[in-house]
């Protein structure tokens, strides 16, 4: 881990310390600095949905930010290393949502889930 972090894990939620002062965007225009993020938690259940992925707590501010980006999109941003793939990994829950939400009402579309899976899959397949 790079020397400007400190990191470890707490009651089930992700603890990584940046010690540089760059802002980091939570989604729908909230931002907070980098260095005073302590904590993140990911939204689950009915908690999670509508723009509401992450609970992310910051130094000074007595209740957590929700933010709309996921906590490994987050983690990338900050810089975090092991969160290199935050892109893709989000793209596969923003699927698997879209996919929940269609089922409930009935109406899946197969083509698009179609597509869009084999896309994933695409970018994660290594050639043979």
């Amino acid at each position: 881990m790079p020397e400007r972090w400190s990191s470890g894990t707490s009651a089930g939620r992700i603890v990584a310390v940046a010690t540089d002062a760059r802002m980091i965007a939570l989604g729908f225009r909230k931002y907070a600095r980098a260095d005073r993020i302590f904590a993140l938690e990911p939204l689950l259940g009915e908690e999670r949905g509508d723009g509401r992925r992450t609970k992310v707590w910051v130094e000074g501010v007595t209740d957590p930010i929700i933010a709309s980006r996921t906590e490994r999109a987050i983690l990338h941003d900050m810089g975090q290393e092991a969160a290199t793939d935050a892109s893709l990994v989000d793209e596969a829950l923003d699927l698997a949502s879209r996919l929940a939400q269609a089922a409930e009402v009935g109406r899946v579309d197969l083509n698009d889930l179609g597509r869009r899976a084999r896309r994933l899959l695409a970018a994660t397949t290594v050639p043979e």
